[in-house]
């Protein structure tokens, strides 16, 4: 099972962490953590042994990036949600990631304002000068629904050309 989710509204996303409303902190972390160990708990049942479910987050889970605000936290609460899961899913022989994707642009990313900026200063930390693709991601996450990875679980895998190493 991949999981693909994450939303913060626009006000939250743009006012800064310490003007976050409880409703926007609510929705950002139910849409972009809690739907995560929503749809495990559901997937569980379905997954044979070895099963895999990976998530995708981002760096700004563990490093203050401008204008990401709210995103950041609740990457945070998703990312440790992977390791619980990877505990309390292990005895059923299913496995718990996460992909720390570089930025890429997406649909998603253009709701971050300032996200040309991001995008640049992103490839600039990359180890090659070169933006991480799409593709790159795809074939990490391949890798971590095979069979490949039934050594992995509870890990969160950077696949951003080295930019986490800055």
């Amino acid at each position: 099972m991949i999981h693909a989710i994450a939303f913060a509204d626009k006000e939250t996303l743009t006012n800064g962490v310490i003007n976050t409303k409880k409703e926007g902190y609510d929705l950002a972390q139910n849409i972009s953590a809690y739907s995560f160990i929503a749809v495990s708990r559901y997937a569980k049942q379905y997954l044979n042994n070895p099963g895999s479910i990976i998530t995708l987050t981002y760096f700004g889970s563990i490093r203050a990036i401008p204008n990401y605000n709210m995103m950041g936290i609740a990457k945070a609460s998703l990312e440790a949600s992977v390791r619980y899961l990877a505990k309390e899913l292990g005895s059923a022989g299913i496995r718990v990631n996460a992909i720390s994707a570089g930025a890429v642009k997406t649909l998603a990313v253009t709701g971050i304002k300032g996200h040309s900026e991001l995008l640049k200063m992103s490839q600039g930390f990359t180890v090659d000068n070169a933006g991480v693709t799409i593709e790159e991601i795809g074939n990490v996450a391949a890798f971590l629904m095979s069979d490949l990875s039934t050594g992995m679980t509870g890990d969160t895998v950077f696949v951003d050309k080295g930019v986490h190493l800055m």
